[in-house]
Formats: structure tokens, sequence, C-alpha cells
């Protein structure tokens, strides 16, 4: 099945572009020219992935992003001229998946959808895998490597595809610290080191869903100046 992409963009021009591009890589696009009808479309037209610009009429990207997450688990790149680390941060923390900044290359655009597309089943598909057995279940936490599911005490967290990623990722040896790159390589897809503070505000946006006080957390746990580890005993 082809993937596909809405791409949320005012300057119709640049839309264009990425359109022509995407479909050339066997991409089904629909386009969105303004914030409002990129909120709608994402939630009516059931994409695979968005293509989030921040500064569109009526509704920026941040909201546009803050309102998708409240619905979907979709995965969202956040495309723009900003380069404000300010505002990077701000997508990542309101739900974006990644971040791009303008001018970029079609051949990374490329690589960063597969990247947030190709590893975990789509919620609609993940329907069909009720009634699976649960994975490791320890200090109240279950991994359902079937479902796609994390559970806390026996509620499932609501929890994006990266965010399960990175949790299943720790699992796989409880206690071993791993590095920040080596969870943007094998979590994220691809080596890009210059920002590692996607890892960080992921890991922080997992805590406020795992732990009881994600000040304090028990579960996944800060290496200082080395990366993180999770405690699963």
């Amino acid at each position: 099945m082809s993937c596909k992409v809405l791409v949320v963009e005012d300057e119709k021009a640049i839309s264009d572009i990425i359109a022509f591009n995407l479909k050339r890589e066997g991409f089904e696009i629909i386009c969105a020219y303004d914030g409002k009808k990129g909120h709608e479309m994402a939630l009516s037209e059931d994409p695979d992935i968005i293509l989030l610009d921040i500064m569109l009429p009526g509704m920026d990207g941040f909201e546009v992003c803050k309102r998708i997450r409240k619905k979907s688990e979709v995965p969202i790149i956040m495309l723009t001229a900003r380069e404000e680390e300010t505002d990077k941060i701000f997508g990542l923390e309101v739900g974006a998946d990644d971040y791009m900044t303008k001018p970029f290359s079609m051949r990374e655009l490329v690589a960063r959808i597969h990247a947030n597309t190709r590893r975990m089943p789509r919620t609609t598909d993940r329907e069909e895998t009720k009634g699976a057995d649960l994975g490791e279940t320890k200090q109240g936490i279950s991994i359902n490597h079937e479902k796609y599911e994390v559970s806390k005490d026996g509620r499932i967290l609501d929890l994006t595809n990266r965010e399960y990623e990175i949790i299943c990722f720790l699992a796989k040896e409880p206690g071993a610290i791993v590095s920040r790159e080596s969870l943007m390589e094998k979590v994220w897809g691809y080596e890009y080191y210059d920002d590692l503070r996607s890892v960080d505000v992921a890991i922080c946006r997992l805590r406020e869903k795992i732990e009881d006080n994600p000040a304090e957390p028990k579960h996944i746990i800060t290496k200082r100046g080395i990366g993180y580890y999770i405690v699963m005993q």
C-alpha cells in the first residue's frame, strides 16, 4: 500500500514542489493550505504522516499539532523556515515527531518520512491483534508486543508510535544505559546528531505518561552526560 502524506503548507508553490517530488517517489499526496483545513483533513482523511508548516493562516502549526494529538497518534513532521531553538523544542513538546528547517533536500525529507512511518502498524491494524498474550510485566508496566501497547497497572497508556518504540528499545536490556545518539539512530531511524534535544523532549513526554511523578522518575532514568536506562524490576 502507498503511504498517504498530508501536506499542510500555505505557500502553494512550496506545497506543489513537495507534492510533485513525493508523488514521484510513490507517495499518495493530499494538501491543505491553512491550519483549520489541515486539522480537519488530519482527522477525516486518515493520513499515514503529516508534513506541517508552522506559519499558517487561521491556526498556526503548533495549535494544529496540539489538536491533532488529542485525537490521533499519526506521525507529524514540522516543516518551517524558523530556525530558533525555542520553536523547534516547542514543536516537539506539543507532539511533533520530527522537525525540518527550510530549505531541505527532498532526499532527506523522503528518508525522514520512511523513518517515521516504517515500524509500527497504524491503530486500525492493531485492532486485528486483540487477544494476544502480554509481554514482560514488571512494576505494573506491561508491554504487549502483539498489540503494540504499553499498560501501567492495567491501564493502556496513550503513547505515540515513537514513545512506544523508545520504551521497547530501552526494555530490550533493562538497566543498560543507552546513549542519546544510539536512540536517535535506532529509534528515529537515521544518524542525525546535530540536535539531540529531540531525544530529551521525547523522553520527557514519555515520562509524563508513564511515571507517577515525572520530576522523580522511577522507570526511565537519566545517566547524566551519557543517556537513559529503564528499570523493570
